[in-house]
């Protein structure tokens, strides 16, 4: 191979390295701190720079990361059930083009290598046949609201981010995998989505417990009801494949 053809190869590599880059952002600065406000609201944040976790569990982390709900974690100490932390995950100079185009999964997986680490957090999943849950449109179809403006904040909501506040769900520009994982936390149940949507929404959903006792007339529907009157979804009960994650090993975190 002669000089040329090896500075060609060269330059060739480190344009590739370097896409690879821009296409992979990883959190390069991260605090985890322990939360003891006493509060059961947790909320999850992803914004240009990172991502905030605030109040939240390992098992509501591992959630986000491997895109299995809690209910379906086991091993591990108690301490994971029960301990919440407050966790912020900052991008070193990020590249706004890479990030915006960044899906869930993505963010999950960058989340990965920091449980790792600030963890030493080690698992493995196991693949059963459980009941699950289909999201499908609803008798006349989908009733959501597309979000064209991510900069202009909707219900107290900054752009790509979504949460729980007692009985009361709401997300902006958000992907429907945002209320994927709602539903799945509210039902105990792995739920697939088999909407075909795959925009970003102002998602606002009201509902009331099970065991609530309706204190008047504007008391909210239960959560199918009001999925279905409020989004125009509905879900289908059946069976099907569902990852489950094991625990293998796990440590408290020290704090910065």
């Amino acid at each position: 191979m002669n000089r040329l053809v090896r500075s060609i190869a060269l330059i060739l590599y480190v344009s590739a390295l370097h896409a690879q880059e821009m296409q992979s952002p990883t959190y390069n600065v991260v605090s985890v701190k322990a939360n003891k406000s006493g509060s059961r609201n947790s909320d999850m944040n992803y914004h240009a720079n990172g991502l905030s976790a605030i109040n939240v569990t390992l098992p509501i982390l591992l959630e986000t990361t491997y895109g299995i709900k809690s209910d379906l974690i086991t091993g591990g100490p108690g301490w994971i059930w029960t301990e919440r932390f407050d966790l912020n995950a900052k991008i070193v100079d990020p590249d706004p083009v890479a990030v915006k185009k960044l899906t869930l999964a993505d963010h999950g997986t960058m989340l990965r290598p920091v449980l790792a680490e600030r963890f030493h957090l080690k698992v493995h999943t196991e693949t059963k046949t459980l009941p699950v849950y289909e999201l499908v449109a609803a008798k006349g179809g989908p009733r959501l609201i597309e979000a064209t403006q991510p900069d202009v904040a909707f219900h107290d909501r900054s752009s790509g981010s979504w949460g729980t506040r007692n009985t009361q769900f709401a997300g902006h520009f958000a992907p429907l995998s945002a209320l994927v994982a709602f539903l799945e936390y509210q039902m105990h149940h792995t739920v697939l989505d088999k909407t075909g949507l795959t925009g970003k929404y102002d998602l606002l959903l009201n509902w009331s417990r099970d065991d609530a006792s309706p204190s008047s007339e504007l008391s909210a529907p239960d959560l199918v009801t009001a999925l279905q009157e409020q989004l125009g979804l509905k879900l289908v009960p059946g069976k099907g494949p569902v990852d489950t994650l094991v625990i293998d090993h796990v440590e408290m975190p020290s704090e910065n």
